[in-house]
This record gives C-alpha cells, structure tokens and sequence, in this order.
C-alpha cells in the first residue's frame, strides 16, 4: 500500500501565506425562493449526471441555484449516502471553494474527506487538506482526523495509519490528546483492539490519556478481562470513570452473557451517584435477549421509565430484536407500533431486524410488505434493508419487485448500488432479461457507479448470443472509461510519490 502523504509538499504548502483576516458568512447569497430540498436534488442530480469537470460547471452556473452553506452540507450529505461519483462531488466542492468570500463548514470538509476516503481517493484528500491548511486552518479538527484515519486505517496497515496521523501534526494549531483518541477510535473501529492497545502503551507518554481515551478502549473490547484490565489502569492513573466509562462494561459484561456482573455495576453507579441513562438500559435488553429472556428485557422498558430515563429507538429496537431471535414475531410487531404511539419513529435498525428474520424463514411477502411501509413513512432502507429485500428477490425469481426496488434506489439514492447490482444482475441474466439487464446498467455508470467485471461479463455473454452488437460496444465503452480512470489515479499516485 502506498504512503498516504507526501511532506514535501506539505512543507512547500505551509510556506503559502494565510489570509490575516476572513469572516466564515452563513450564506454567500440569499435563497432562492424554490424550497431548499428542490435546490438540493437539482444539485445532486448534476453531479450524479455530468461526465466531466467543465460540464459539472457549466451546469451548475446554468442553473442560477444560489450556493450557501447550508445547501451545500445538505448536497454532500445527499452524495454521500447515495455513493455517487467522488470525483465530481469534489470538483462541486471546489466549485464552491473558489466563490469569491466563501468558506466551507467543517461539516461540508468533514463529508468530501469521508466520500473521497471511501472511494480511496487519498490522493485527493491530501489536496483537500492542503488547500484547508491554506485558507481556513481552524477547518481542520480532531473530527477531521478522525475521519480520515478511519478510511486510511479500513485499507491500509496499522503502521501507515499511525504515519498517516503523523502527518496531521502540521496541520493542525493543537495536536494533543484528542487527535491521539481520534486515531485509537480508528484502530478499535478498523482494525483490531490487540492493535489499538499497542499502539495506546506506545504513545500513551506522549499523550496524557483522558477520560475519553479509556472510553474508546473499553467500548472495543469483546472480553471483560481486558475491560477490567483497562478499568483498573484507567483509575491507577487518577481518571475517574464517568457513565461513559460504566456503560462500556456493563456492554461487555452484557455481550459476554454476564448479566449479574452487569446488574451489579449498574447498582455500583447509582451507589456513586452516577445515573444510568438509556445507553445502560438499552445494554441490559440486548444483553437479556442474549440469555433468553426476553420478556424481562421488555419489563426493563417500564423500569426505567420509573427512573426517569424514557426509552428510544435503540432501546426499543434492543427488545424488538430479541422478540425476532425468539421468533415472537407478533411481539416485536407490537412493540414497533408500541414506539409509534410513544412518539418515536422506527428507523432503517428497526426494520432490519425483522427483514432478517423474514429473509432466514424465507419470507418474501412479508419483507415486501415491510418494505411498503417504509416507503410509507418516509423510511430509507439501509444498503442492509436492500440486501434481503433483492436476495429474496432473486430467490424467488421476482424480476418485477428486485426492479422496483432498485428503480427506487436509483430515484432515491439509497444504498449501495454495487453490492445490490452484482445480485440483481444474477437474477436478471438468469432469466434471460437482457434489456432491462441494459437498462440497469447504463443507470447505473450514469450516477458514476462501476458494474462488477463478473456482472459485465455476464451481461457481455448474453449481447454476444443476441448479436447486439451496438448496445455491447456502449457498454464496453463505460467499462472501458471507468479502468482508463482507474489507471489515471494509479498514475497520478505513483508521481505525487516520486516527487516526494
């Protein structure tokens, strides 16, 4: 794996001068009097459309839409939960950067690091920090950090994720503790809890750990051992646990199916006047279910009431979960609407957990028309929620629903359209379905998206059979656009390293 920064050019780049002084409006120009969420999808549907740099400008200067802040954040939010080309939502971004005046909010830098990370673009995502070193340094943030090292550390080595945080030692005006925890959360999260705690004992002397740096070790660890082990160096060194802190064993002690211990560090809290809140509440339901017993864990949803602390959607997701593992379907159902009445809205969570039941009993009819329902209320499915949906398809042999579903995805920006394709195009080429295999597929390179090469070549072997000639040659040409891209990149990667 290539290095992930070059420093001589970062040295050369802190040489620029900063602008003495700039003001960060919350809005370059007034809104325009069409409401926000039309401006958003216009905007979004340019980047998903346009092929190339200039035509992503021309475009977004054709349509007069009025850039703000707010705007913008919600663009690239949308880009990034819809997994939409990187490369035009970056030139968007700097399309918007060279506005005369204005500044980006750490939100909108945040979003394009985490769209280009996981795109493995870092490349470009060390010119997006140097430019941000350059005009707006205070951008740069711990959160930043972490959301770099978390794409670096998903596909690169422990040690290059520890180099790559060296590298945000000039980047930023304080690196202290809280870029350390940035980089231990990345490691729990990315790699393993052995790594994470090497890594801890080796730089721990030159950090001072905090409260929150034993948090993020403690919550990463699968056994009660090592969380006590932690807990005990924790207080050795004079940082008192918080609810943060309790909470995290008693999650291990939960996942563990160590119950008394977890109920008995739970009365330990309350004895130090440190209240449970509903992350402890919501660790003994998924922890009760885990043992068998799931109507206790339901109990546990009044208890805390008379606590004081109101249950939410991960609390009564938690018991809706183990009423699916105990196949008491009617339960969790009563439970979800039981969250309606409450106010709360069943969320993506919610209903992953009864389409993977559906989907293990192999129950297309009830996961469609669970599906119904979250369109209904406004519910995106998560790229979970379309797996079952489109693998039931297929099993079933449904072309019509595993196209709906997928019409909807492209409509809606929701999931991954690489992992549904890949099965959607095994059931459409199964059948023979060639033109709406076609179709698929050119919707698919039309929002940036590169097919898998098993699914072309499926796609290919039927236009061979057909003798569609003129449509093979078209695909192949997009096919062909998205490696000369990739070999573009791969080039453009190996000279930034030669020069540094």
């Amino acid at each position: 794996m290539a290095r992930i920064f070059c420093y001589k050019n970062l040295s050369i780049a802190f040489q620029l001068k900063r602008p003495t002084t700039h003001f960060h409006p919350s809005s370059l120009h007034s809104q325009s009097s069409a409401p926000i969420d039309k401006e958003v999808e216009t905007l979004y549907r340019i980047i998903t459309i346009t092929q190339t740099p200039e035509g992503l400008k021309q475009a977004l200067k054709s349509s007069q839409i009025k850039l703000s802040n707010d705007l913008i954040d919600k663009v690239l939010k949308r880009v990034r939960f819809s997994h939409s080309n990187p490369l035009q939502a970056l030139e968007f971004f700097k399309y918007a950067d060279k506005r005369k005046g204005f500044y980006h909010t750490g939100f909108s830098l945040d979003t394009i690091l985490y769209v280009l990370g996981r795109n493995r673009k870092f490349d470009k995502i060390w010119e997006v920090l140097v430019e941000m070193k350059r005009k707006d340094q205070s951008l740069i943030t711990p959160r930043t950090v972490q959301v770099v090292l978390g794409r670096v550390a998903k596909v690169c080595s422990v040690r290059e994720t520890v180099e790559s945080f060296w590298g945000f030692k000039r980047l930023l005006n304080e690196f202290g503790v809280d870029c350390f925890n940035a980089l231990l959360r990345a490691l729990c999260q990315e790699k393993s809890m052995s790594d994470a705690r090497n890594v801890y004992h080796r730089l721990k002397y030159k950090f001072r750990p905090n409260n929150q740096t034993f948090n993020i070790l403690l919550s990463g660890w699968k056994s009660s051992e090592d969380a006590e082990v932690f807990f005990k160096e924790m207080r050795d060194l004079g940082v008192e646990p918080d609810v943060v802190s309790f909470n995290c064993l008693v999650d291990v002690y939960c996942k563990g199916r160590e119950m008394e211990k977890a109920f008995r560090v739970v009365e330990e809290m309350r004895e130090k006047d440190i209240t449970p809140d509903v992350i402890t509440y919501t660790s003994l339901i998924g922890g009760l279910g885990l043992v068998g017993q799931p109507d206790k864990a339901r109990h546990i949803l009044k208890e805390m009431r008379e606590y004081g602390c109101y249950p939410d959607a991960a609390a009564y997701n938690a018991a809706v979960r183990n009423f699916c593992i105990a196949k008491r379907i009617g339960d969790a159902y009563s439970l979800m609407d039981e969250m309606v009445r409450n106010g709360l809205s069943p969320n993506a969570t919610t209903y992953n957990v009864f389409l993977r039941s559906f989907f293990w009993i192999n129950d297309l009819k009830s996961s469609w028309t669970l599906y119904q329902r979250m369109k209904e209320t406004g519910c995106l499915p998560s790229t979970q929620s379309c797996m079952f949906l489109i693998r039931l398809s297929r099993r079933h042999e449904k072309v019509e629903m595993a196209l709906e579903l997928w019409d909807d995805m492209m409509e809606r920006g929701f999931g991954s359209y690489i992992l549904v394709s890949d099965v959607l195009f095994d059931l459409l080429c199964d059948l023979g379905k060639l033109a709406e295999a076609e179709r698929c597929f050119l919707q698919m390179v039309n929002k940036g998206q590169k097919p898998s090469n098993v699914s072309f070549r499926r796609i290919k072997v039927l236009m061979e059979l057909a003798n569609k000639q003129e449509a093979l040659k078209l695909l192949s040409e997009k096919m062909a656009a998205f490696r000369s891209s990739t070999q573009l990149i791969q080039h453009d990667k190996v000279e930034y390293e030669q020069s540094s």
